[in-house]
């Protein structure tokens, strides 16, 4: 496992590329988010995705979501309507999650076979750049239903297993996930604030 540490401020790209080289081997990130640290690992690896939920211990059943690096992104991994989009527009980048109807590309383990998926466009820099490749994996680092905790050391010792690499900012202000918003239905649905 490695650590790296970096400025939530500054973009270095070369951790940047270093993360990215990481997830497209098959590893596992432990990430900053504009909320809470996530788990990251490319959407298209189906070992690294199932390895996160060994990591939070979490059934197959519960669906993970899915980070993007901008707003027109989304397109690649959810089919987007005119009205959707306004909303996605207004929203995004921002501490939101997005339920929307699926793109085949999305692969089965993400969405535990349903035909929606959850969208994140994070308003933060350092997360979207990680997803400039290919969509990454973007779920609370934590074990399932256990506390949400600031800082990647806690984290780590939490898991009680090691990451590939972690992009370690120091404690984020945040313990608290993004909103879920189901857009996928007639009217928009709050699903956890």
């Amino acid at each position: 496992m490695k650590i790296i540490k970096t400025s939530i401020d500054e973009i270095d790209e070369k951790i940047v590329n270093e993360a990215i080289n990481v997830l497209a081997d098959g590893g596992v990130i432990l990430y900053p988010t504009d909320t809470i640290y996530g788990l990251g690992a490319n959407i298209f690896n189906n070992r690294a995705v199932r390895r996160i939920f060994e990591i939070k211990q979490r059934s197959l059943l519960k669906p993970l979501s899915i980070l993007v690096r901008d707003v027109e992104s989304i397109d690649l991994v959810a089919k987007v309507s005119l009205n959707q989009k306004q909303i996605l527009n207004k929203c995004l980048p921002g501490p939101y999650t997005f339920i929307l109807k699926k793109r085949k590309i999305v692969p089965r383990v993400i969405t535990s076979g349903s035909s929606h998926v959850g969208v994140r466009v994070p308003d933060n820099l350092l997360a979207c750049k990680l997803a400039s490749i290919f969509p990454i994996t973007t779920t609370s680092a934590n074990l399932s239903d256990d506390e949400v905790l600031p800082n990647p050391y806690e984290i780590l010792e939490q898991l009680g297993c090691e990451v590939d690499l972690v992009i370690d900012v120091g404690d984020l202000n945040s313990n608290k996930p993004s909103s879920i918003i189901d857009l996928s239905g007639f009217k928009p649905k709050i699903i956890r604030k």
